[in-house]
């Protein structure tokens, strides 16, 4: 017996999207994302203004490509994220089609999509886990 093909469980992005994404602020240091990343399980963080506005993404990704460039170094690293991040939030709203997220993800080729809500706020991220988990 043929097995049945997979569907996706969703049919926009707010089904999708995993709640509250994490934020580092822009004055934060290369250490002290890895830590905050790290320590919780987090691959990436919306990188926010003084005035609480995305200006970019930060990935372990990053963070591990600039250590790998620092190399040894013996000084302590005062990198700030805004020097290694992608300075753009990939997103989209809340009511985008699931198919949409999924193309776009794919296009983009990106492995966090950022959802914002009517008034432009980041409520959710999703990431190609996330529309693995709908698949049934």
């Amino acid at each position: 017996m043929a097995e049945q093909p997979l569907t996706l469980q969703a049919t926009t992005a707010a089904e999708i999207m995993n709640p509250g994404p994490v934020s580092i602020a822009d004055t934060d240091t290369v250490p002290q994302a890895i830590e905050f990343l790290t320590s919780r399980g987090f691959g990436a963080a919306v990188v926010i203004d003084e005035a609480g506005h995305p200006i970019g993404v930060v990935t372990k990704t990053d963070l591990l490509m600039h250590t790998r460039r620092r190399k040894a170094s013996l000084e302590p690293d005062e990198t700030l994220v805004t020097e290694i991040m992608t300075p753009a939030v990939f997103s989209v709203q809340l009511t985008t089609s699931a198919r949409s997220v999924v193309q776009q993800l794919l296009e983009v080729g990106v492995h966090h999509l950022f959802v914002k809500d009517d008034g432009g706020v980041i409520v959710g991220v999703i990431s190609p886990v996330d529309i693995l988990r709908k698949l049934k």
